[in-house]
């Protein structure tokens, strides 16, 4: 069976069009184990490497769990937390190099550990109204390493630090508040929801949202004109690749013409 082609646990993966849609089912809670991560890493580098596809919605089976992160039963019957995750490190994203297509998490219940950090992962999240989001590693002694990283650039300092430094859960009206939601929606309506958005990136340009992934990733850390020189000095590939591209050249004339553009991703 092909990688986007899976129906069974941990994953069922189809495809819909340009969009890639992959469920976590991994009864009872969702968690995932080093097996399922290195699942999760070849269907993410899959999704990656496919020219056919253009965007990722990933979200989780059943109502309750969208992910609680590590699977301490499966620690306790011998995975290492320091085990081969696979491709693209814990959960298949978030270390995953050169991934410049859109990725929206549709968070469908409690959403904590290293499920946070998977979804901090995407570029977007939509949210069930009651959905929960916490950091709790702080009780069982250890670190949320990748959310210690992540979150104080994703939300106020003191806001992502409190998490962090007491595990207090918060509720899809205050992750909304401080910025690392994007939606609150029914439940009943989130997948509809998500889905709608998904297929508008899958019709928009792929190249100029590669752009945009890879100037935002390299930029982090760089000052506004370091990041701006390396942009004017062709450092960036997809920058240089949109500039040289068919759908730079339709952009304009779909504009001039007044017509919609026909986005061919070369």
């Amino acid at each position: 069976m092909r990688w986007d082609e899976l129906e069974a646990p941990p994953l069922r993966v189809s495809r819909r069009g340009a969009v890639l849609e992959v469920v976590l089912d991994r009864p009872k809670a969702n968690a995932i184990d080093l097996a399922t991560s290195r699942v999760m890493g070849e269907v993410f580098t899959g999704f990656r490497d496919d020219p056919d596809l253009r965007v990722a919605l990933v979200t989780a089976a059943g109502e309750k769990f969208f992910c609680p992160g590590w699977d301490l039963k499966a620690a306790a019957d011998g995975d290492a937390v320091d085990g081969d995750y696979g491709k693209g490190g814990f959960g298949g994203l978030q270390e995953l190099r050169g991934l410049n297509k859109p990725v929206i998490m549709a968070v469908n219940g409690i959403c904590c550990g290293g499920g946070l950090e998977l979804a901090l992962s995407g570029d977007m999240i939509l949210a069930a109204d009651h959905a929960q989001f916490a950091l709790p590693e702080i009780r069982s002694g250890t670190v949320a390493d990748a959310a210690s990283i992540k979150l104080p650039k994703r939300i106020p300092y003191h806001i992502a630090m409190e998490m962090l430094f007491t595990g207090r859960w918060l509720d899809a009206q205050e992750a909304h508040r401080w910025g690392f939601v994007n939606r609150i929606l029914p439940a009943a309506a989130l997948m509809e929801e998500a889905r709608a958005l998904a297929d508008s990136l899958a019709s928009g340009p792929p190249l100029v949202f590669a752009a945009i992934k890879e100037i935002v990733r390299e930029a982090e850390d760089m000052k506004f004109h370091d990041a701006l020189n390396r942009i004017t000095g062709s450092q960036f590939e997809t920058v240089e690749r949109l500039y040289r591209s068919e759908d730079q050249l339709e952009g304009a004339r779909a504009f001039a013409e007044k017509r919609d553009p026909v986005w061919k991703g070369r």
